[in-house]
Parts: structure tokens; sequence; C-alpha cells
């Protein structure tokens, strides 16, 4: 009776010393499932700002920022030339237009602003008193607009450095817009954090659970 008892007890623990390892060996028919965490999709993303944009991403930039001004700035170089404006225009490859030439005794060079090399940044609309971006339009379209002009023409030139300010202010400008929205979507999800905070506390008001 003891012999077989002990031989029992024997087995049992032999038995139980076999799990684990064949666990160890064992190979699941279907593969196992991770538990994915989903984003906080709430939370806008930054864009990076220290990335070194290409010439046209550059001037892109700067169309998007200037797509509805229809008027000059402070700090930006304007002058009222006649016709004929006494330059020669051309663009470059990104429909640039530049001053090739200033005719020695033409208007623009009378008018002391204006520089070979400069960029026609705005001009005078058709008619009316509004001025027209002139960024990446091409030299057709920007002669055409001076052709049909009748009277003085309204300009604005920038060159190399000056071009460079603007951009470093419409930088500035992008992160402050870029900072308001999201402090706005922070603003956004914290009244809705609160309002369903509130709505589960009227449903547990309402079955009694407080």
């Amino acid at each position: 009776m003891v012999s077989s008892l002990a031989n029992s007890v024997v087995f049992f623990n032999f038995f139980f010393l076999l799990i684990p390892s064949s666990l160890a060996f064992y190979t699941p028919s279907r593969p196992l499932q991770l538990l994915q965490i989903e984003p906080n999709n709430k939370i806008p993303l930054i864009p990076r700002t220290d990335l070194k944009l290409s010439p046209k991403e550059e001037q892109d930039k700067l169309i998007r920022s200037e797509r509805g001004k229809r008027s000059s700035v402070a700090g930006d170089r304007v002058v009222e030339l006649k016709q004929p404006l006494g330059l020669v225009l051309d663009e470059d490859e990104l429909g640039n237009v530049f001053v090739e030439t200033v005719a020695p005794l033409g208007n623009a060079a009378r008018s002391g602003v204006v520089k070979k090399g400069d960029f026609v940044v705005m001009c005078s609309a058709t008619f009316g008193d509004q001025l027209w971006s002139c960024r990446g339009v091409g030299l057709g379209r920007v002669l055409s607009a001076i052709k049909i002009r009748r009277g003085p023409v309204t300009m604005v030139f920038e060159n190399a450095k000056e071009r460079r300010g603007v951009v470093d202010r419409s930088g500035r400008v992008s992160k402050a817009q870029d900072d308001a929205r999201l402090k706005a979507q922070e603003k956004k999800d914290r009244l809705m954090q609160e309002l369903e905070e509130d709505e589960k506390d009227l449903k547990k008001g309402f079955f009694g659970l407080w």
C-alpha cells in the first residue's frame, strides 16, 4: 500500500515537472494578436520649422502667404513710374520677373529706387488702385498688366536681402498662426473632455449611482 502510494506521488511530481517543459515547445495554431495602442489623434502634429526649404518651396510659401494681398505694407520698396518705365524685364526659371536693365535716362532711373537685379513682386492691377502679386506669374502676365494699364504704374521691388526679410517675416507669421491653431485645438479638446465627463455624471445621477 505504502509502495503504491509512493509510486503515485513520484508519477504526479514527474507529470507536473513535464508540463512547463512541454509549454516551451508549444506553437499556437494562429499568430498571437498583440495589443495595439491607438495614437491620440486629438493632438495635432506641429510642423517642422527647422528644415531648410528649397527655392521652389520657399517661393510657394510666399505665394500662399500673399495670395490675398492687394496693397503694399510697411517696409516694401514702392515706386510709382510713368510710362514708358525705362526698364528691360526678364524672368527666372521659377517665373519671377526681375530687372535686367535700367535705362540710364528712363523714368525708373530717375526715381533712384529701382536697381538692376531687383525682383518685381507687385504691380498695379489693370484698373483701380489695387496691386497684384507678381511672384511666379511669369513675364508675359506682368507685361500685359503694364501695357493695359493707363497712366502711371505702381510697382513693388525687392532684392535678395529684402526677400530674405520677407521670408523670415512670413515664417514668423506662419509660426504664430500654427501656435494659435494649436491653442484653439487644445481648448476644444478640453471642452469636449469636460462635456464627456458631465455626460457621464448625468448618467450616473439618472440611475442613482452617485
